[in-house]
């Protein structure tokens, strides 16, 4: 079951069905779909996302993925998921555009790599990120992140592997 985590400004807990339109308008703007996945999806395809939240994701409690809200306002997405690609847990955050500059996007990934330390016991936590998502580099770096490889992706972009250990430095 996914808990419910607190920051400073921000509560990260399950999603709700009522959260579907917000959910919805996240991931179809593409200033944010643009780094997530495979990049923008149809509206279709974002609500069947939605949907397989509960069907798959809670229902078999395949990992762990957070709406993210302040005040209420359902604001961001978390997700922390092993995956073969980095060969172990991952981290992925977004945050709608309109909370980008304000400090929110490390509060929440600081949030979900200690969760990870902490709660799943996990030694490294991973990150990929678009080589030219440089606010998210940037913000993985700060947090204690290190580069560790790159992936050619299909399409002639790269994709960047970062990975900070237990013991690495976070923000001070």
């Amino acid at each position: 079951m996914t808990p419910t985590l607190r920051t400073a400004r921000l509560l990260l807990d399950p999603y709700t069905p009522e959260d579907e339109e917000s959910f919805v308008a996240l991931f179809q703007d593409t200033r944010v779909s643009r780094w997530m996945g495979d990049g923008p999806s149809t509206e279709a395809e974002d609500r069947a996302l939605f949907g397989r939240i509960f069907t798959k994701v809670y229902a078999q409690d395949l990992f762990k993925v957070w709406a993210v809200r302040r005040d209420g306002r359902l604001i961001g997405h978390a997700e922390i998921k092993a995956t073969e690609t980095v060969g172990g847990h991952e981290i992925v955050y977004a945050l709608a555009p309109a909370e980008w500059g304000t400090g929110l996007g490390t509060e929440l990934a600081e949030k979900i790599v200690a969760y990870g330390f902490d709660t799943l016991g996990l030694t490294e936590v991973h990150a990929t990120v678009a080589s030219s998502n440089q606010a998210s580099l940037t913000l993985l770096r700060r947090i204690g992140f290190e580069h560790v490889r790159d992936i050619a992706e299909d399409d002639g972009s790269v994709t960047r592997v970062l990975t900070r250990g237990l013991g690495a430095f976070g923000p001070g």
